[in-house]
């Protein structure tokens, strides 16, 4: 192998464990910075900010990445596949069957 290869395998394999200790380290600063003057909460330390990172992560972000990509692309297909053998009253029918689930979703029920 290159050693111009070597390197850019090395970079590869440091960066993103590199970039996920500095953006622990921003997360921890922020935190003692702003949030215990604003709502009285306690200081942090590094480990526990890597702790809050990783749980936002899992709740708000997921860990789909390229696989969920793919996925999400597999089943836009599979859905205009499925349209385009529908006859225009079909497709009607299949659009007002969502409409009607959507408007009866969680955000909805509460002005019912």
């Amino acid at each position: 192998m290159n050693n111009k290869y070597k390197k850019s395998w090395t970079l590869l394999i440091l960066c993103p464990p590199l970039i996920f200790l500095v953006v622990a380290l921003i997360v921890m600063s922020l935190w003692n910075c702003i949030l215990p003057e604003i709502i009285g909460v306690k200081t942090i330390n590094y480990w526990q900010a890597m702790g809050i990172l990783i749980l936002s992560k899992i709740l708000f972000g997921g860990f789909h990445g390229k696989f969920g990509q793919g996925m999400r692309d597999m089943k836009e297909k599979h859905l205009r596949h499925k349209m385009e053998g529908m006859s225009d009253e079909e497709k009607e029918k299949f659009k007002e069957v969502w409409r009607q689930k959507c408007s009866t979703g969680f955000f909805n029920r509460n002005n019912e």
